[in-house]
């Protein structure tokens, strides 16, 4: 084997230490998948001691595998150049002119250095197996080789499935022949990844905190007994108890500012046992109400002290 192909192998060996850094590069935003694609572009076999070549053109395509990093493909290309040179007829050297035709199966692994990026650099190595002229007028495809490849190269990811990748590659094989099949390959590919594009996903608005139903019951000043209006309100929120099921009430009772403050606490209680009886009265098991006397504490108006305002004297009703 040439040396160029024990720096191919070489390559081989060392590619795997890179892949291990993956989790360094990857961003995240790139997903795993199948891929498939179609290169092209330019090819120049490089002149040995017999032939004198042109530019040719290599053309292909490739099937593989995106790890998120790491890809492993199968690739397919063929490669041709037209050139000059001397053969051999009999002990006669003449100058002759052709063509070179090869086509080469590789496998090859490459490495994105980062994969959920635009842009992203990667470098690979390939390995197979190529069928090419023996001789620049001689037999088509007819001298088998064994393959190899270095590549360094770049890609834009347009989007989670299309991906265009320019990259330069060395290629060679072991001699076919009456050359050394050393080729240098500027390459621009087009690759498809199957799978859905994955759209961003905007978060579920947050549930908007609903108010447990409330009802409020006043008083007159220094008392506890029900209004008309204040029975109707008792009523409404019976009435909201039994259409919701399952639920409890607490009457918070209050007072105004005027007395005393241990007066007002007691007299807040009061009230709030007024509603309760008012509320079993009209079929709300009792066992469901909780009473709460919070005298001047919670006032609905904020007044100064001995001040008389009626919103202060209530019972809040809540159905929780």
């Amino acid at each position: 084997m040439t040396k160029k192909a024990l720096l191919a192998a070489a390559a081989v060996l060392v590619l795997p230490t890179a892949i291990q850094a993956q989790s360094m590069f990857t961003s995240g935003t790139s997903n795993p998948g199948t891929y498939i694609g179609i290169e092209g572009g330019g090819n120049w076999l490089l002149n040995s001691n017999n032939y004198n070549m042109d530019i040719g053109y290599a053309a292909g395509g490739v099937v593989g595998y995106d790890f998120v990093g790491p890809r492993l493909e199968l690739e397919g290309v063929f490669r041709s150049n037209n050139g000059r040179g001397t053969a051999n007829f009999g002990n006669v050297f003449s100058n002759v002119s052709g063509r070179i035709e090869q086509l080469s199966v590789l496998a090859n692994l490459l490495y994105d250095f980062a994969p959920g990026a635009t842009i992203t650099p990667y470098v690979g190595a390939g390995a197979g197996i190529a069928f090419a002229d023996a001789a620049i007028n001689g037999c088509s495809l007819c001298s088998t080789q064994f393959a190899y490849q270095g590549i360094v190269g770049i890609g834009w990811n347009v989007d989670q499935n299309f991906r265009i990748n320019l990259d330069g590659r060395y290629y060679g094989t072991t001699s076919p022949g009456a050359y050394q099949n050393n080729n240098i390959s500027a390459m621009l590919s087009l690759t498809y990844k199957f799978g859905e594009t994955v759209a961003a996903v905007a978060p579920a608005p947050a549930a908007a905190a609903v108010a447990p139903p409330s009802f409020m019951v006043f008083f007159d000043w220094d008392r506890s007994n029900l209004s008309a209006q204040a029975l109707t309100t008792i009523k409404q929120a019976a009435s909201a108890y039994k259409n919701k099921g399952n639920a409890r009430i607490t009457a918070t009772g209050h007072t105004d500012t005027s007395g005393a403050e241990a007066y007002n606490m007691a007299l807040s209680l009061r009230r709030a046992n007024t509603v309760k009886d008012a509320l079993v009265r009209e079929g709300v098991p009792a066992t469901v109400i909780s009473v709460v006397g919070r005298g001047e504490a919670g006032l609905l108006v904020q007044t100064g002290d001995n001040v008389r305002e009626p919103q202060n004297r209530r019972v809040e009703i809540v159905i929780q």
